[in-house]
């Protein structure tokens, strides 16, 4: 576990995020922003909350895993944005808020009355960040988007399965998560701009964009052929390397498999994979005698690997050839992930303690700063902060917010 920064604070201590994002990609803003050490305050219908709370939840009583794993280290309080009281709170939270976050549906924060313009108006200073699911400009700008949308629209798909197979989409959801860390990358930019203009700015996300910069080495391969990248299965999408796949191993389970994959700048890797698996003779092999040449004898070569791996299993072949210098890693599910001692003990995996569900284990923050360190908290239950965030920003006591519950504003 890290140690608290010199000064005891991280690295975004002090900066004040208003969050009115749901389900993932906005919330993967935020969150990430509260990893970083800011406070940040999810706004949410006083009726339900944010709907990703009871999204694929299977107990009524308790959020849902999915929020919990996209809502840690904040704080929720409650508000009616359809009542002008409610309205007129969250515009003076504005005006003391550093960051203002949303990914609505097109349309909607500007009918509820919080555009940029509308914002900036009200604090000038502030770091607007928003995500929709295209940009501006594009015929399906009012088009409603989730992440496999994105996947589909943004190329990622098209250039996923195998080479006759149909699309498909990975099973990570860098329409998401992923454009969320874009649109985080852009607030923390600002925030640094800020610094010199004393300007706040807009910073405006497209999912489908963020897909197209996940795939830049797809378009290396469209400007090489001249033509659309295609599926390349395991092999890496340039196409020009082998091998570069996956290999079955003991004792044959769903996920029994090594990736083994060898540098296509010189033969070193191959040299010391061809020694390992005991076939030095293709060394010398003039078939195999360039990264080029032996993308054409692919399928022997997966043959002559996979009659080695077969023989251990997918830990034992990857600490092998790991430590004879080649490229290589164990399929690794998320059982296995999640419960590695050593994966716990960098806190990539954190076990907290929730108020309903009671201790959970959900992925942390990967980042390791040597000055800032945020310990990760669990999700909040709905409302849990109304009296301390709203004594706080706006002053707020205890029969004013009761006040204010009463009336259905909180």
């Amino acid at each position: 576990m890290q140690s608290p920064s010199p000064t005891g604070k991280p690295a975004l201590a002090g900066i004040k995020v208003v969050d009115l994002t749901q389900f993932e990609a906005g919330t993967s803003i935020t969150e990430t922003l509260a990893w970083l050490g800011a406070d940040v305050i999810k706004i949410e219908n006083p009726v339900g909350g944010e709907q990703g709370r009871n999204a694929s939840s299977e107990r009524a009583d308790a959020d849902s895993y999915y929020f919990m794993l996209l809502n840690a280290n904040k704080r929720s309080v409650t508000l009616n944005l359809k009542s002008e009281r409610g309205k007129a709170m969250l515009r003076d939270m504005i005006r003391k808020a550093d960051i203002f976050a949303e990914n609505f549906a097109p349309g909607v924060i500007e009918k509820l009355g919080f555009s940029y313009e509308e914002v900036s108006k009200l604090n000038p200073r502030i770091i607007y960040a928003t995500v929709k699911g295209f940009g501006k400009g594009s015929p399906y700008e009012k088009h409603l988007a989730f992440d496999m949308i994105a996947q589909a629209c943004g190329g990622v798909m098209s250039i996923t399965g195998e080479p006759d197979g149909k699309p498909i989409k990975p099973g990570v959801t860098l329409g998401d998560t992923g454009t969320g860390l874009h649109a985080c990358i852009g607030v923390l930019a600002a925030l640094y701009q800020r610094t010199a203009t004393g300007r706040g700015q807009k910073v405006e996300v497209a999912m489908q964009d963020a897909m197209v910069n996940y795939g830049r080495i797809a378009y290396a391969s469209q400007l090489l052929h001249n033509k659309p990248c295609p599926r390349m299965g395991n092999q890496v999408v340039l196409g020009t390397n082998a091998p570069s796949d996956v290999f079955k191993c003991k004792p044959g389970g769903l996920n029994d498999y090594v990736y083994i994959y060898t540098s296509r700048a010189n033969n070193q890797q191959w040299d010391r994979l061809c020694k390992i698996i005991g076939r030095e003779d293709l060394k010398g092999d003039p078939a195999y005698a360039t990264p080029q040449l032996r993308v054409k004898q692919v399928a022997k070569i997966n043959e002559f690997i996979e009659a080695w791996t077969i023989n251990y299993t997918k830990h034992e072949a990857m600490q092998t050839l790991g430590e004879a210098g080649v490229p290589c890693g164990a399929v690794l599910d998320t059982s296995e992930l999640m419960n590695d001692p050593t994966m716990r003990a960098r806190e990539v995996f954190v076990e907290v303690d929730h108020p309903v569900r009671g201790k959970v284990v959900i992925p942390g923050w990967p980042v390791k700063m040597t000055d800032s360190y945020v310990p990760v908290e669990a999700s909040p239950v709905l409302g849990a902060d109304n009296g301390s965030v709203y004594s706080e920003w706006l002053g707020l006591t205890a029969n004013d917010i009761a006040a204010l519950k009463s009336e259905g504003v909180v």
